[in-house]
């Protein structure tokens, strides 16, 4: 089980109140949130290994040169040295190095690299896996990874991680008319406001879609606006032929990377944590009560 870690906390510190917080005063809704979500979905679920997935750099460089507006509208801060700060809730900020802090004193493996989003692990863990992978997310990006025949599926938080969507190729097929290698293509034609991805102007997603069944992919629906005998549209014809420079650098941006160096870890379960002193230290510290607590039972049994 692959867990997109920043998704999780983001939907834990909105969906738990903020009135969830440390001795202090401190909220911790986001850390508290995310420990319940863990805990249920080891329950539920019962991984054999379980990677929290980190962002290591939400908005890489390379990402940007090849396309400026990438999450450009979610920049608080420009850092020269990168990578630029995100716009995040005041509160949520300072709960991140708790996650860390509790996710290493439990022994959960964390898993990042510099440069690199949690997408881009979770692209690498899950195409070098031999076993089936669960890949839990709210980012419908990584639905490009579902693959039936590797069993590789997402699942989508619909509401906590009570429901959730069980995300396979027949689902994509029946909603996107794509199966998990397509939907990239067809998220970067339609474009992703969210992301700063413009995709092709007059290009939806149903249009997308039927332009993928037709052509195969981005390189021959581009072929085929460029060739006067195509049965592409007058008006299609226009917007892709106008839109190539960004149709050839898009695809390296949005398809997750599949090959990236991650350092050493040990992907297995914690039945105890790996230190219990920093441990409880931290559940003081933080006022992690029945949340650390439940998740420690769901490990143990």
């Amino acid at each position: 089980m692959l867990l997109d870690t920043a998704s999780l906390y983001f939907r834990a510190y909105f969906g738990v109140p903020d009135t969830v917080r440390a001795p202090d005063g401190t909220p911790v809704n986001a850390v508290r949130g995310l420990l319940d979500f863990i805990a249920r979905l080891v329950q539920d679920h019962r991984p054999d290994t379980l990677v929290a997935c980190m962002d290591a750099d939400w908005r890489p460089a390379w990402r940007v040169e090849l396309i400026p507006t990438y999450k450009a509208h979610r920049v608080a801060e420009e850092t020269p040295e990168g990578p630029d700060m995100e716009e995040t809730p005041d509160t949520l900020s300072p709960q991140v190095p708790v996650i860390e802090a509790v996710l290493d004193a439990l022994g959960i493996a964390r898993a990042e690299a510099a440069g690199y989003e949690a997408d881009d692990v979770i692209g690498t863990l899950a195409t070098a896996a031999e076993g089936p992978v669960d890949i839990v997310t709210g980012d419908r990006d990584l639905y490009q990874l579902v693959d039936d025949a590797r069993g590789v599926r997402v699942l989508y938080p619909l509401k906590g991680v009570g429901t959730l969507q069980l995300t396979d190729e027949e689902l994509l097929r029946e909603k996107y008319g794509v199966d998990g290698a397509g939907y990239a293509e067809l998220a970067l034609l339609r474009g992703d406001p969210s992301d700063g991805l413009p995709g092709v102007p007059g290009v939806g997603e149903k249009t997308a879609a039927k332009l993928l069944a037709a052509y195969g992919d981005v390189a021959g629906i581009v072929a085929a606006a460029e060739d006067p005998r195509s049965k592409v549209t007058p008006a299609q014809r226009k917007r892709l032929l106008e839109a190539r420079p960004y149709l050839a650098v898009a695809p390296k941006v949005v398809r997750v990377a599949t090959d990236v160096e991650l350092a050493p870890f040990d992907p297995a379960l914690p039945s105890t944590p790996r230190d219990p002193e920093a441990l409880a230290a931290l559940a003081e510290r933080w006022n992690l009560g029945g949340s650390l607590e439940r998740l420690l039972a769901v490990l143990r049994a």
